[in-house]
């Protein structure tokens, strides 16, 4: 299992960062172009998915892990 990514603020700007990781993996000047950029990494590593909006709070979050007993997801 690779490293949760996540999409957070980045001055002006969004990036996509590997959890622990100091620099970012790519920044980007939506929100949603991180999100694209993070779920594609996310699902490739069978990862977590944390997105953290305007406020820094947590928004989402997905999983693209291996669980065997998976949450059922209440935002899609």
């Amino acid at each position: 299992m690779g490293k949760n990514q996540w999409v957070v603020r980045h001055g002006d700007k969004w990036a996509v960062k590997g959890e622990g990781n100091k620099r970012a993996t790519k920044v980007t000047d939506t929100q949603k172009k991180a999100i694209n950029v993070a779920k594609g990494i996310a699902q490739n590593q069978k990862s977590e998915l944390i997105i953290q909006g305007r406020d820094a709070k947590i928004r989402s979050k997905d999983s693209y892990g291996n669980d065997p007993c998976p949450p059922k997801d209440k935002e899609h």
